[in-house]
């Protein structure tokens, strides 16, 4: 009996941050293969949902079109180096933490194998990460940084800090590496602090992509758009602008844009846990 998880091109389309017709349009192009049912239903199951995900992100992040696409997923695939070359074009800032998590893995003695394992992030995504330091979601970053006994924090560069003040200017923000699912995480602050102050900007359908939990207490207040938040697997709530909203990061939790725009929000962390 076949039992994978098989998504309906709504769900895959909301999971990859985009419209179902974007992905029809893929399909056409040769970037995406969904089974198909007898009635012709298009399904997609985890490995399809990641391969739209690094679709996604070599288009909107790179602007590559369907042919180099092809070529970059392709040598990917082949673990050789595509005739583009997506990780000297991330800027010198966002390259760290790939690498980082690749010495990490080293020092530990592990194989991309058994951090798959561990983690459940597919060998393939963390290969092109520890490349390129993109494509994964919030929820895959703090599995890792879990896994490696850190935090995100750590892992972006964030050092301990004797100053007493941070000041950081309006759009002067450093940022997380970017997200596969359209989640762009500012730092708010400079250096480590005990509060993690982030700026988090939500395009359209994007979501934490599974339920995460870690020490400390968390703040957020919503600035624009609405946010759903779902505490313990099944206590839901909706944030529309303006509103805050406090819990206890022990408890696990998932959250995604539940805005037909994008969304953005204020979110603290104390203390730096995450």
């Amino acid at each position: 009996m076949d039992d994978r998880v098989r998504y309906k091109i709504a769900e895959a389309a909301r999971m990859a941050g985009v419209s179902p017709s974007t992905l029809r349009l893929w399909e056409s192009q040769g970037l995406i293969d969904p089974v198909r049912t007898e009635s012709g239903q298009r399904l997609y199951e985890a490995p399809h949902v990641e391969r739209l995900k690094r679709v996604s992100w070599l288009r909107t992040s790179k602007g590559l079109n369907p042919a180099a696409i092809r070529e970059a997923l392709r040598a990917e695939e082949q673990n050789a180096p595509p005739d583009v070359q997506v990780e000297s074009e991330v800027p010198s800032g966002e390259k760290t933490i790939g690498p980082k998590l690749r010495h990490l893995r080293r020092e530990m003695g592990c194989t991309l194998e058994k951090v798959a394992e561990k983690t459940g992030i597919a060998v393939s995504l963390l290969s092109t990460f520890e490349r390129t330091s993109q494509g994964l979601s919030v929820k895959a970053l703090h599995d890792l940084a879990e896994f490696y006994d850190t935090t995100i924090a750590v892992l972006t560069g964030q050092a301990e800090t004797t100053e007493r003040e941070s000041l950081v200017r309006n759009g002067e923000w450093t940022a997380w590496p970017p997200s596969s699912s359209g989640v762009t995480v500012q730092n708010l602050t400079t250096d480590r602090r005990q509060m993690e102050c982030h700026r988090f900007q939500l395009a359209p359908g994007a979501s934490s992509e599974g339920a995460y939990s870690h020490d400390g207490e968390e703040f957020l207040h919503v600035l624009a758009g609405r946010l759903e938040i779902v505490l313990d697997g099944d206590q839901f709530f909706e944030l529309r602008e303006g509103d805050s909203f406090y819990f206890e990061s022990r408890r696990p939790h998932s959250w995604r844009n539940s805005h037909d725009g994008e969304t953005v929000l204020i979110w603290v962390n104390t203390p730096p846990t995450f």
